[in-house]
């Protein structure tokens, strides 16, 4: 029984087969320029985007350095310049204590000293002369 259902299905499959095999013929000789318009546009789209996502892609940004001769410079310690990091981050004394571990008495000492060798009056100033010397983003 089994035997006689799978070689009638696989008599149909062979037909089915043959029948959309002869009607894709007639398709393709009757439509041939469209089939060929077709396959052109689908090429050039492709083209298209390829070349649209190398020319429109942006450089990666250059990697963040921190301007280490303006550090030497300027006498930063690693200290101070986490200090400053975090000033630039808009933390206040005590948010920075409590990231870094240190006593807030500590920060106001570093925070005092980047007023000086940056030669600010406040904290406002003393970001905007690290960002013009690139040492913090």
């Amino acid at each position: 029984m089994w035997k006689q259902l799978v070689v009638y299905g696989a008599l149909l499959a062979a037909g089915t087969f043959a029948l959309q095999w002869l009607d894709y013929q007639r398709l393709a000789r009757m439509h041939s320029g469209d089939v060929y318009l077709f396959l052109i546009a689908l090429a050039f789209l492709v083209l298209g985007i390829v070349v649209g996502v190398r020319v429109f892609r942006s450089p990666p940004p250059p990697a963040f350095d921190g301007n280490p001769k303006a550090q030497a410079a300027l006498g930063l310690s690693e200290r101070e310049l986490e200090v400053l990091q975090e000033l630039a981050a808009g933390h206040s004394n005590k948010e920075i204590a409590a990231r870094l571990n240190v006593s807030p008495n500590t920060i106001k000492t570093h925070v005092a000293r980047l007023f000086e060798k940056l030669e600010a009056k406040r904290r406002t100033d003393a970001i905007r002369r690290a960002r013009e010397l690139g040492i913090v983003p």
